[in-house]
């Protein structure tokens, strides 16, 4: 019977991820065939049998983390092996090493051949963040400030649709928008403070495990409060003739242009106008650095059928109609709910807004969608008395009444700027010109 250990995979690498077997308990292997998949914060690796035979056991699954030495599996040999552990070791190192290596023996090029026989001809896309990406992967994500959903759609041409070292860098060097910030994806500072005990029921409480992008959700809400100190302001509007212009004018809109008329393009409309008034609302910071945006592109906070978020992204809101802003929020809205969004729909944001009310939410705090330094929520529209000035006085009316949150990064948004931009979108709502055309 010989043990299979994890064999090492650089110097300074002392354990590493289980990414797939490629072999289950019971199947014959090959001597030097691939028997499962490994990742480091270095390198994915493909790592041989030693030896041909019958896999007896498996003692690891897919995502344990293992000690480099430590014994994964047993197989009992049908024939004398032609490859030793360290000729495997080595093999597994070579075939993930990059370009930059200076001698390539004959062995691993035939490795390569190979391999790339083998691939899938089409890639396939991702959805709902259920891939598994590798510490490489995410190694490069906080190089390159990628996004959580860049990561998560862009196509990977490895086994089941696993994101590759060199799908990211291909993705790279045809990406139109590139954000120059810090990375997205980080690990939470450690703290002292000792960590609550969670009382568990057995047989009444339940787990569940975070999927991978829950997790990258997750680090980016974390990294963003600890990035940028977050400020809240709040605006009461009043958006009754809003409200009644569209309730007026949506069956003529949708038969004339063919698109569902929401209140979503509308709050677009709004903030970009307001944006072109307040340019400094429309930047990203890195260290001291203040980058202005000239393009104005809205993102929209959306749900996935998963639960887990995306942003895709309205581009040069500001230069285009409410017929076309009409147009592309449905597609993008669309397209988010059947997880058909493409890379470069979710990627360049430089301003973001969420619709909060669409969940009955009065109001709400929401969180930077980093670099940028400001979101604005939109809560539900409510109809309530007021008391409005008239010719006559005073008068108390059934007006729809809607909360606006804006948060901004103190760093470079002060009182003054924030609340001037909130107003000036508020105002554009309040004031709706009526005889909008379309």
């Amino acid at each position: 019977m010989v043990e299979f250990k994890m064999p090492k995979l650089g110097e300074s690498i002392a354990e590493a991820t289980v990414i797939s077997w490629l072999k289950n308990v019971g199947d014959y292997i090959a001597a030097e065939e691939t028997l499962l998949e490994v990742a480091t914060d270095k390198v994915d690796s493909e790592v041989p049998s030693p030896v041909s035979g019958v896999i007896k056991e498996i003692r690891f699954q897919k995502n344990d983390v293992v000690a480099v030495g430590t014994v994964m599996a047993l197989i009992e040999a049908t024939e004398q092996s032609t490859v030793s552990s360290e000729q495997s070791s080595v093999s597994s190192e070579q075939s993930t090493v990059n370009s930059e290596q200076s001698t390539v023996n004959s062995k691993q090029s035939a490795d390569q051949g190979r391999s790339q026989a083998q691939a899938p001809t089409q890639a396939k896309l991702r959805q709902g963040g259920t891939t598994f990406l590798s510490p490489l992967i995410i190694s490069i994500a906080q190089k390159e400030n990628l996004s959580i959903e860049e990561l998560q759609l862009i196509p990977g041409s490895g086994a089941d649709g696993r994101l590759q070292k060199s799908d990211v860098y291909q993705y790279l060097s045809n990406r139109k928008y590139p954000v120059q910030s810090k990375p997205v994806v980080a690990n939470p500072s450690t703290s002292s403070y000792p960590k609550p005990k969670i009382n568990y029921t057995e047989g009444k409480d339940y787990i569940i495990e975070m999927d991978r992008m829950r997790k990258m959700i997750a680090d980016h809400m974390v990294y963003s409060k600890q990035t940028s100190p977050h400020v809240t302001s709040y605006l009461e509007i009043d958006v009754t003739n809003l409200v009644a212009w569209r309730t007026a004018h949506k069956d003529t809109f949708q038969a004339k242009t063919g698109e569902k008329l929401t209140f979503t393009p509308l709050f677009v409309e709004a903030v970009a106008k307001a944006i072109q008034e307040y340019p400094l609302i429309n930047v990203a910071v890195e260290d001291t650095k203040i980058y202005v945006r000239k393009e104005i592109n809205i993102g929209m906070a959306t749900a996935l059928p998963t639960g887990n978020l995306i942003v895709p992204v309205v581009r040069n809101a500001n230069e285009k109609s409410l017929a076309a802003l009409a147009q592309e929020v449905n597609h993008l809205a669309e397209s988010a709910r059947n997880n058909k969004l493409k890379p470069e729909e979710i990627q360049g944001s430089t301003f973001t807004i969420s619709n909060v009310g669409t969940f009955g939410s009065l109001m709400g705090t929401p969180i930077i969608n980093q670099p940028e330094v400001a979101i604005l929520a939109f809560g539900i529209i409510k109809k309530r008395p007021e008391v409005i000035t008239t010719e006559k006085g005073d008068e108390i009316a059934i007006r729809s009444m809607m909360f606006l949150s804006l948060s901004f990064d103190h760093r470079v948004v002060d009182g003054f700027l924030g609340g001037s931009f909130l107003r000036k979108v508020g105002d554009y709502l309040e004031q709706f010109d009526t005889n909008t055309t379309y």
